[in-house]
């Protein structure tokens, strides 16, 4: 995990943290040929919102200033970016959107069901919520094979994930609780990959800058992203809701 928010707007442009993207985007299969309206909340970098900021209306709402200055220049000035919270998502339209974003934010929140209710309120019926959130189990392949740390491996599967780090006290939750909580906001579950189930196990960074390397991996990852052997393992899972009620 990079230790500052600078370090970690660096790993997004390596050939490992644009894997990442490249597979979400082809995981969520957004048209080109008529716009959405998407809602993308803790947007980080914007970098989900710069790529799809051409063909969709997009709002972005992201509560670290720091990350929003660093935020990718690329069609910038073609979707709205809000500095806030919570608060901002209060502001929008209730079944505004037809996409409804949120990667990466709830495993760092408080008060998980209250954003996910907010969240819920802003989507349109027939609307999806993309949710991206840290698996247990790859988190735990990831200690003992990529970091060689069979000790912390260990701390993860005995005590659960509660690491500090720059965005705070992270709690893993499992994908049963989303599920769950999503069904109480009228969301079922419509689809749940895998995501970066391989290619952050190797330490041999060198290889991967190479695009024998990167077309072949990026391949492998989409190959396995929808089998549940390999959902199991990665590093994160990727659900997806349709608002149904």
């Amino acid at each position: 995990m990079p230790s500052s928010i600078n370090d970690y707007r660096k790993l997004i442009e390596q050939p490992w943290g644009k894997m990442f993207y490249d597979a979400l985007f082809r995981q969520l299969d957004l048209p080109e040929d008529h716009s959405l309206n998407i809602f993308d909340f803790g947007a980080g970098f914007c970098v989900t919102a710069s790529h799809y900021a051409p063909f969709h209306h997009v709002t972005a709402i992201e509560p670290s200033k720091e990350m929003l200055d660093l935020r990718r220049r690329d069609n910038c000035s073609k979707y709205a970016c809000i500095h806030g919270g919570i608060e901002e998502v209060r502001k929008q339209s209730i079944a505004a959107f037809d996409l409804v974003i949120c990667h990466n934010v709830l495993e760092y929140v408080p008060d998980k069901e209250r954003i996910l209710t907010e969240l819920a309120n802003v989507l349109k019926q027939g609307g999806r919520l993309s949710i991206v959130k840290h698996n247990p189990a790859g988190r735990i392949l990831a200690y003992s094979v990529f970091s060689d740390d069979p000790e912390a491996a260990l701390v993860l599967l005995e005590d659960g994930d509660h690491e500090n780090n720059m965005f705070g006290k992270r709690d893993t939750y499992s994908n049963e609780y989303l599920i769950k909580q999503a069904s109480k906001r009228g969301l079922s579950l419509e689809d749940r990959f895998g995501l970066r189930t391989f290619f952050g196990l190797s330490s041999n960074n060198d290889i991967k800058y190479t695009k024998k390397w990167y077309d072949n991996m990026l391949a492998l990852e989409m190959k396995t992203c929808n089998l549940e052997e390999y959902k199991n393992i990665a590093f994160f899972n990727h659900l997806i809701f349709r608002k149904i009620t």
